[in-house]
């Protein structure tokens, strides 16, 4: 199982493909039915799709696997009593067929198998490699982590005073919950080739009037370095790096584990956060529920 894609609806679709292309160095990976579609340097067809709809919302956040991986899923989420929506194809890049299932909270997620990959491109460091994680609000971060592992199967790979952290497959986290009294979007990170790449990233952002709200640091959790910044479309985004990859034997952190000095919230502390930004940011994209 691998997180593939996230799919976002905006109210200027266009605006937001610029965004994802020209600064932030996504590539077009073609327009179907209306959905803009790009993707990074990995072998992943797309990495985000852009609607257009009357306001903010994600669709889903997207998973690839294989077949027995999506059956299994789908025969738990059944069993728990989880909206499940139609088996069925898509299309899209990658093509291939699934199916979506709600959490606990709204959180809407897609799994996919695919029916061939992309071809993988030369890293380049002003071009994001993947989405590497995407963290959800919610109001109930416990529950929310009992779906993920008991529903999705995924594993914590740590828990702190304010996120938990799940995993897929050997990298860090996939997804994370960060507590809050909403269950929207958090953020988005995307990989880059490493920490040159997310300081070029810092630099290029600046030169489209876009500063950072946090970053550069590197976070405990994850060990990564990180930068992260508010699209134009209001939806937080971030450059990342060096996210850690773990095994089976890796011992998942507690609340305790993960402490600061005072003053400081990441291991190099030379960055302030701009909180009114990141509130903001924290509650521009719902999830649009399935149908009943």
């Amino acid at each position: 199982m691998k997180l593939r894609s996230i799919e976002l609806e905006v109210p200027d679709r266009e605006s937001a493909v610029r965004f994802f292309r020209d600064p932030w160095g996504l590539l077009e990976a073609g327009e179907r039915n209306g959905t803009s579609y790009l993707r990074g340097t990995e072998d992943i067809p797309y990495v985000v799709s852009v609607a257009q709809a009357g306001e903010p919302a994600v669709a889903a956040v997207t998973f690839s696997g294989s077949k027995p991986e999506l059956a299994r899923i789908r025969k738990r989420a059944a069993a728990a009593g989880a909206r499940l929506g139609p088996s069925r194809d898509f299309d899209e890049p990658g093509g291939g067929s699934g199916y979506l299932v709600e959490g606990p909270e709204g959180h809407v997620f897609r799994f996919v198998t695919e029916e061939k990959r992309a071809k993988k491109l030369r890293p380049d460091r002003d071009r994001p490699l993947q989405v590497t994680h995407v963290v959800l609000n919610a109001r109930d971060r416990e529950a929310c982590t009992r779906f993920a592992v008991e529903v999705l199967g995924f594993r914590v790979s740590d828990r702190t005073g304010f996120m938990n952290f799940v995993r897929c497959d050997r990298v860090h986290h996939a997804i994370a919950y960060a507590q809050s009294d909403n269950s929207m979007l958090n953020h988005i990170a995307f990989e880059m080739t490493d920490i040159d790449a997310v300081m070029r990233g810092i630099g290029r952002m600046k030169d489209a009037g876009i500063a950072t709200f946090w970053g550069p640091g590197r976070h405990g959790p994850g060990n990564n370095v990180f930068a992260y910044f508010v699209a134009p479309f209001g939806a937080a985004v971030e450059y990342t790096s060096e996210i850690q990859r773990v095994g089976s034997s890796y011992r998942a952190g507690k609340p305790e584990d993960w402490k600061w000095p005072p003053n400081r919230n990441d291991h190099w502390g030379v960055s302030a956060r701009n909180a009114a930004a990141i509130s903001q940011a924290e509650r521009q994209f719902r999830f649009r529920p399935l149908a009943a």
